[in-house]
């Protein structure tokens, strides 16, 4: 509580960081913070030490004692190792390999076309969903699976090298695989011709969409719970019955670039069946086949453009869940990728699809060093019950703030970002956030400090009782002024248009005042922003009223 008291007390102002000017609106006059945007300078370190000393926690009394984002990995799984062609041997091949990439473009064409057409015939007439595709119609579809190692041969993967040997179906009904290039599938469409677990949107796409229903693949949704919880369900069904091929699954939900082993879903794990693992690398010295960060575009005249391309698979032993010890599903995910990397001789780490998808968000936002966007999300979503979407959404916040092309944000735009001024509240918000008090913010540190805050065991009732505090005439909405009561006792000086636009981040649905649903999904989506009403339930017993709500 000694922390809150301390927001009363006035800011000490240092000669070196602060500049006096005078506040819009006719205000009285204000101090606003000055800082040089860039990482290593001088000014910068100053601020770095300031931050540094500042050991106040405005979350204490939400029941914070501070937090530590987890240590983050230095690697990149997800990047290409030659996104661009450089070198005279590369570009000397590629002008040597033109006219033989003529003639396999000609040839992938063809075979697409030859592939299609058996795809359709097999599929001609048949609507049974439910049941196993009759024998006779797999016979046909083998001709599409001649097509597709006829592909593979005019990307340059004249001979594959193959160590161990897939198991019978009865041995090993489902098989999994780490995720490098869009050829895995198309090989093993050609090897196993199995069931495929993909997303819908799959389905719409010419060509592809044939050929994964001829399949009779399984579709999910990743973002959705029950779509997933479906796909679990068909996935069981579908392995218990043998008229079924064996399903296949690529449980890092992605592609990688091979040289690391990330994170496993648990799909695949779940229904408890034998598993074979299948080991994937594809050698090079001069051309990365992996897609990660490169346009398709590129990739496919990148392979026709290579003389030969070079691919190895191993078929791992079976890996069955242990009976004996009633292994649980993660368990068996781990220790199935254990054995994986040890395989691949590689190392695991923490990220999963979440962590592509954030990178891919901010490449589009125009970042271009992706490592501090990397939170390793499979660890944070364990620790903090953290979903997808909410980390999405915390990033769109993070952007907001203008990182700079670092991938850092200073202090200045982190209040910038929250619609708040300097005050000495902005600053230990500020310095809760950084973790390691450099004076600049990376998305872990943004997200992991707003989830442990969102996460707090009174954060709620804090919440509850910061809009009760505020609705001053009891009708159950927040009115401009009420709200700029209310605000200015945490950071005075703040001039109309300040307020205005901290109101305007309130007001959810715009229709001029705060509702209560508008108060509480600003807030859980700016948790940071609930030490701006510490003022309003500091003398209240958040524990005490909360153990009341949960008796009643």
């Amino acid at each position: 509580m000694a922390a809150i008291s301390d927001l009363r007390r006035p800011l000490i102002l240092t000669t070196h960081s602060l500049t006096h000017t005078f506040a819009d609106d006719n205000s009285p006059s204000q101090h606003i913070l000055t800082i040089n945007d860039h990482h290593h300078t001088t000014e910068s370190s100053r601020f770095a030490n300031a931050f540094a000393r500042t050991d106040e926690n405005p979350f204490e009394v939400l029941g914070s004692d501070g937090f530590e984002a987890p240590v983050s990995t230095t690697v990149d799984p997800f990047r290409n190792q030659t996104p661009k062609v450089e070198g005279v041997y590369e570009w000397l091949k590629m002008l040597i390999c033109l006219p033989i990439a003529l003639v396999r473009l000609v040839l992938f064409v063809l075979f697409c076309i030859i592939g299609y057409i058996a795809t359709k015939c097999a599929l001609h007439g048949w609507k049974d969903n439910q049941n196993a595709m009759p024998r006779w119609r797999c016979r046909v579809m083998y001709v599409t699976r001649l097509c597709g190692r006829a592909i593979l041969f005019s990307f340059g993967y004249h001979w594959i090298k193959r160590k161990g040997k897939p198991v019978p179906r009865e041995a090993a009904p489902m098989v999994i695989s780490n995720h490098v290039s869009y050829i895995d599938p198309i090989f093993f469409f050609y090897e196993l011709c199995p069931t495929i677990v993909t997303s819908e949107s799959h389905d719409s796409m010419p060509f592809v969409g044939v050929i994964i229903r001829a399949m009779q693949v399984i579709y999910v949704n990743r973002f959705s719970y029950q779509s997933r919880k479906q796909a679990v369900s068909e996935i069981k069904r579908k392995v218990s019955i043998n008229a079924y091929p064996r399903v296949l699954l690529f449980p890092e939900g992605t592609t990688t670039n091979g040289k690391q082993l990330i994170s496993f879903q648990l799909g695949a794990f779940i229904p408890g069946y034998p598993i074979q693992p299948v080991v994937i690398r594809y050698p090079h010295v001069h051309f990365d086949q992996s897609w990660g960060h490169i346009a398709l575009t590129n990739l496919l005249v990148r392979m026709f453009m290579q003389f030969h391309n070079f691919m190895e698979v191993e078929y791992l032993p079976v890996m069955s869940p242990s009976i004996h010890y009633k292994e649980s599903t993660a368990r068996f995910a781990e220790r199935t990728g254990r054995a994986m990397a040890s395989a691949l001789n590689v190392g695991q780490t923490y990220h999963s699809f979440a962590d592509y998808a954030l990178l891919s968000k901010a490449n589009k936002a125009g970042q271009e060093n992706f490592s501090p966007f990397m939170v390793e999300m499979a660890q944070v979503q364990k620790l903090y019950q953290l979903s997808s979407a909410e980390a999405v959404q915390f990033l769109e916040r993070f952007l907001t703030m203008n990182p700079d092309s670092s991938g850092y944000v200073a202090y200045q735009d982190f209040i910038r970002g929250l619609r708040l001024k300097h005050s000495h509240l902005s600053e230990h918000i500020f310095g809760f956030v950084d973790g390691d008090k450099d004076g600049f913010i990376t998305f872990k540190e943004f997200l992991v400090g707003s989830i442990h805050v969102l996460k707090l065991p009174y954060f709620e009732r804090a919440c509850e009782v910061a809009f009760n505090e505020s609705d001053e005439d009891r009708d159950r909405y927040i009115s401009l002024f009420e709200f700029g009561g209310s605000t200015t006792q945490a950071i005075p000086d703040l001039t109309t248009s300040e307020v205005q636009g901290l109101f305007d981040l309130f007001d959810i649905d715009g229709d001029g005042k705060i509702s209560k649903d508008d108060f509480m999904t600003c807030l859980k989506r700016n948790p940071l922003l609930i030490a701006h009403f510490n003022q309003l339930f500091m003398h209240k017993d958040l524990e005490a009223e909360t153990s009341l709500e949960q008796r009643v």
